[in-house]
C-alpha cells in the first residue's frame, strides 16, 4: 500500500482550505472594522513602522529587564521584517542568519527534525516559544506565526533549565495589537511552490481596554529544489484574543494548530563528508510508498499580567502543547562491500517507523519590579516553573532486509525509489517516558552608578524522568529512573563609558542531566548513567555593544570561552563515566541596523576554536583527544543587506560563508566549505499592494547544509544532506 496515497488527491488540497478560512476571516474582521468607523489607512501606516528595521532594542522575555544594549551576553535576534524580505519559512531558514549555528541530519530513526548545534553543542532540547520550553523532536517547518527568533547563545541553566551548553532559542509569537490590519499573502516558484498565507488584527472597540483579536493562517506546499521527489505539504491556523479587562489587567489566550505531510528525506549515502561516486546530487535511497512524515501540532496558551503598580507586575504563563508525529524512515547508509563495483545493498534502517506523541504542560509565574535599596535602583524578577513532559513512542518496521534485496544490490546512480518486495508490518517495541520539573529562580539587575550595572542570577531546578520500556508483545523489559537537584547561577558587570557604548564581563554555567532527551526523543538514559551527576559547562565571556550613527546602527563585539568539565564517556568495558573535557572559545562580531535611512544590514561574524582536551582511555577516546568538534566550522559569516532605490524598488542580497568543519570530532575528515548568495527584489506598487521576488542559492551551489556525525565504512556509509539548490518565489502581500 502506498502509504503516501494523499498526495495523489489534487495539487491544491491544502491550500483550499485554508484560502476559504482566509476569505472567511478577512470579510468578517474587515465588516467589524467597518462598523467602528475607523480610519484603516492610518492603522496601517503605524503598524508597518513597528517593524521597520533590523536592529531590537529589547528581548522579549520577562528574565530580561535591561535592555539589549545593557545585557552582558550574545544575543542575536532575527527581526521580522529580515524574516519577511527572505521568505524564510522552517525556523532552519531563520537561523541560517545566525553565524556559528549549524545543523545535524537526523539521528536515531526519528526523521531529521531540527536538530541544531550551537558553538559547537547541541541545542536540541533548548527550544523555547515564548520564553517556555517547547522540547519535542519535530520540524519547525513553518514561520507563519512566528514574528521574530531570539538566539542566546552561551550556556544559560539560570535562564532556560537544563542544557543550554552553547545556548537556546526563543520563538517569539506574533499577538494582538492595537492597530487594525489584514494582510493577505500568496506567492508561487519553482518547484512546485504554492503558498497562502492571512494575517488579521482587529482592536475590539467596547470590549475592555485594549482589547484585540488576530488570526493567522498558512497553506503551502513545494517540492525541495533539485529533489523533485520530495514533496512538502502543510496548514496552519493560529488565533489569538487579547482582553483587557482594566488598565492593569490583561489575558492573552492564544492557540496554534498545524499539519504537515511531507516525505522524509535522508540525503546521498557518503564517506568521511563526501558523495559516494556514481550518486546524483538528487537521488532518492528511501522508498517512496512506504516511508511518510505526518506531524500535528497543537498548542494552547493563556498569558495573564496584572499591575500593581507602576513598579510591580504579575506575569503567569500556561501552555499545554501535543505534537503527534508518525513517521517511516529509510536511511540512506549503503553498504558497497560483496556487490560489483558501483551498486550497493541497503544497510541502515528500512522503512523504520516510529509513532510519537509528545504531551506538556508547563507554568510559568514572573514577579517583575523595580525599586530603590541602599542608594541603588535594582531591577528584579522572581519566578518559579513547573512542567509535566510526556513522551508515547511506538516503534514499528515492515520487514525489509538483506534477504529481500538482490544478490548484486541496487546502482548507486538510479536508486529504485520505490519498494516492490513483500512487506511484514510488525511493532517492535513501546517507550513511555515522564519528565518533571520543577524550577526556582531569582534575578537582579544592579545600577550601581551612573556608569556600573551588576547583574546576578540565581536557578534551582529539580528534574525528575522515568522510562519504562516494552516489547513488541507489551512485556516490560526496562524500567529507568533519574534524579537531579542543580543550581545554576549567572553574573556580569557592565560599564558604561558613554551614552551610547557598553562594556561587559560575564560568568555562567549550565548542565545536562542523563534524562534531558527523554521527552524529546526518549532515549539518553541507560542503566549506566541513571545515577551519575548532570555534564557541567562553564562560559567566560568579554564584550563590548555601541550605538553608532545616532543609534540607528549597533556594533557588538565578544570574546568567549565555553567548557564542558565533565562530558559522558563510554569506557572500554561498555560502562559511562563522566571522563570526557571540551572547549569551544573564539569570537563573534555583529552589524545590525541602519546604515543610512535607505540602506540596512544585518551581519555577524564568529570564529571558533574547539578541541577535546580530554576523552576515554579508549582507542576511539585516543583519536578524539586533540581534535577539534564535529560539524564545528572554525569561520562562519552571515551578511543581509537591503536598499531602497527610488520609485518603490527595494534591492536586498544576502551571502552564507561556512568554513571547512570535521565530520567527526574523532577523525580528520572534513566536510567543504561553501558560500551560498541569495538577492530579493521589492517593489511597492501603491500603498496596498507590494511585490517581492527572491531568488535563493543565486549560483546554484551543491553545498552540505546537513551531516551525521560518522565517517562511515564500505560496509555501512554515512550521509549527508545538501542544501536547497537554487528557487525562484514571487511574492503578493496585499494589506487593508
Amino acid at each position: 500500500m502506498d502509504s503516501k496515497a494523499p498526495s495523489s488527491l489534487p495539487q491544491h488540497r491544502l491550500l483550499a482550505p485554508t484560502i476559504g478560512l482566509a476569505i472567511v476571516s478577512a470579510s468578517g474582521l474587515t465588516a467589524a472594522g467597518e462598523r467602528q468607523n475607523v480610519l484603516q489607512l492610518d492603522n496601517i501606516k503605524v503598524e508597518a513602522e513597528e517593524g521597520k528595521g533590523y536592529k531590537t532594542e529589547r528581548s522579549s522575555s520577562a528574565k530580561y529587564v535591561a535592555p539589549l544594549l545593557d545585557t552582558p551576553q550574545t544575543i542575536t535576534v532575527v527581526p521580522p521584517k529580515l524574516i519577511q524580505e527572505q521568505q524564510a519559512l522552517s525556523l532552519r531558514q531563520v537561523l541560517s542568519n545566525v553565524s556559528g549555528i549549524t545543523f545535524n541530519a537526523g539521528e536515531g530513526g526519528g526523521g531529521s527534525g531540527d536538530s541544531i548545534n550551537i558553538r559547537g553543542f547541541s541545542a536540541n532540547s533548548n527550544m523555547q516559544i515564548d520564553g517556555l520550553r517547547d522540547s519535542a523532536q519535530t520540524n519547525r517547518s513553518d514561520t507563519f506565526n512566528i514574528e521574530q527568533v531570539e538566539v542566546i547563545k552561551g550556556p544559560n541553566s539560570v535562564f532556560g533549565g537544563a542544557g543550554t551548553t552553547g545556548g537556546s532559542i526563543n520563538l517569539v509569537s506574533k499577538q494582538p495589537k492595537n492597530q487594525a490590519f489584514t494582510r493577505l499573502g500568496g506567492s508561487l516558484g519553482t518547484d512546485n511552490y504554492y503558498r497562502l498565507t492571512l494575517d488579521s488584527n482587529q482592536p475590539l472597540e467596547g470590549v475592555g481596554q485594549d482589547s484585540a483579536v488576530r488570526i493567522n493562517l498558512m497553506g503551502h506546499q513545494n517540492d525541495v529544489p533539485d529533489r523533485e521527489q520530495i514533496d512538502r505539504e502543510r496548514w496552519g491556523i493560529a488565533p489569538s484574543l487579547r482582553l483587557g479587562f482594566s488598565d492593569a489587567t490583561r489575558l492573552t489566550l492564544s492557540a496554534f494548530h498545524q499539519t504537515d505531510d511531507n516525505l522524509p528525506d535522508y540525503g546521498v549515502p557518503a564517506l568521511d563528508g563526501k558523495k559516494l561516486a556514481g550518486v546524483k546530487r538528487d537521488a532518492y535511497f528511501g522508498w517512496k510508498n512506504l516511508d511518510k512524515e505526518q506531524i500535528e501540532q497543537n498548542a494552547f496558551t493563556a498569558d495573564f499580567e496584572h499591575d500593581f503598580s507602576d513598579h510591580l507586575r504579575l506575569q503567569n504563563l500556561t501552555r499545554y502543547s501535543r505534537t503527534a508525529r508518525d513517521t517511516i524512515v529509510s536511511a540512506s547508509h549503503v553498504n558497497t562491500s560483496g556487490v560489483p563495483a558501483g551498486r550497493y545493498r541497503p544497510a541502515g534502517p528500512q522503512a523504520y517507523g516510529r509513532d510519537a506523541t509528545t504531551e506538556m504542560w508547563i507554568n510559568q509565574s514572573n514577579l517583575i519590579g523595580d525599586f530603590e535599596f541602599a542608594g541603588m535602583r535594582h531591577d528584579l524578577v522572581a519566578g518559579v516553573e513547573l512542567s509535566r513532559e510526556t513522551l508515547d513512542l511506538k516503534t514499528y518496521s515492515h520487514g525489509l532486509g538483506t534477504a529481500l534485496y538482490p544478490r548484486d544490490g541496487y546502482a548507486l546512480g538510479t536508486p529504485p525509489g520505490r519498494w516492490n518486495g513483500p512487506v511484514n508490518k510488525a511493532t517492535s517495541g513501546y517507550t513511555e517516558t515522564t519528565l518533571k520539573g520543577q524550577a526556582y529562580y531569582l534575578f537582579d539587575t544592579i545600577a550601581l552608578s551612573e556608569r556600573w550595572d551588576l547583574n546576578l542570577g540565581l536557578r534551582y531546578d529539580k528534574i525528575k524522568g522515568d522510562v519504562d520500556k516494552y516489547s513488541g508483545s507489551h512485556v516490560k523489559s526496562e524500567s529507568l529512573a533519574s534524579d537531579t537537584n542543580k543550581a545554576s547561577a549567572r553574573t556580569g558587570l557592565v560599564f558604561k563609558p558613554t551614552e551610547n557604548g557598553r562594556i561587559y564581563a560575564a560568568w555562567g554555567n549550565s548542565f545536562n542531566p542523563s534524562a534531558e532527551n527523554l521527552a524529546s526523543t526518549g532515549g539518553g538514559l541507560s542503566k549506566g548513567n541513571q545515577d551519575l551527576a548532570p555534564e557541567k559547562n562553564e562560559t567566560w565571556e568579554l564584550g563590548t555593544k555601541w550605538g553608532l550613527l545616532d543609534k540607528r546602527l549597533e556594533l557588538d563585539g565578544a570574546l568567549f570561552r565555553v567548557e564542558k568539565s565533565n562530558a559522558r564517556e563510554t569506557m572500554a568495558d561498555g560502562s559511562t563515566q563522566l571522563a570526557g573535557k571540551q572547549r569551544v572559545q573564539g569570537v563573534e562580531i555583529g552589524v545590525t541596523g541602519h546604515v543610512t535611512e535607505q540602506w540596512d544590514v544585518f551581519a555577524n561574524y564568529t570564529f571558533l576554536d574547539s578541541e577535546t582536551l580530554k576523552a576515554a582511555n579508549t582507542a576511539s577516546g585516543i583519536a578524539r583527544k586533540g581534535q577539534a568538534l564535529g560539524n564545528t566550522p572554525p569561520r562562519s559569516l552571515n551578511l543581509w543587506t537591503t536598499y531602497e532605490l527610488p520609485a518603490g524598488w527595494t534591492l536586498g542580497y544576502g551571502t552564507r560563508y561556512v568554513s571547512e568543519r570535521n565530520v567527526t570530532s574523532s577523525t580528520r575528515a572534513k566536510l567543504d566549505a561553501y558560500w551560498v548568495h541569495n538577492a530579493m527584489l521589492g517593489y511597492k506598487v501603491n500603498h496596498n499592494l507590494d511585490l517581492q521576488l527572491n531568488v535563493n542559492n543565486l549560483f546554484d551551489k551543491d553545498y552540505v547544509e546537513r551531516v551525521r556525525q560518522q565517517n562511515g565504512s564500505t560496509a555501512r556509509s554515512s550521509a549527508i544532506e545538501y542544501g536547497d539548490a537554487r528557487a525562484a518565489i514571487m511574492s503578493a502581500t496585499y494589506s487593508f
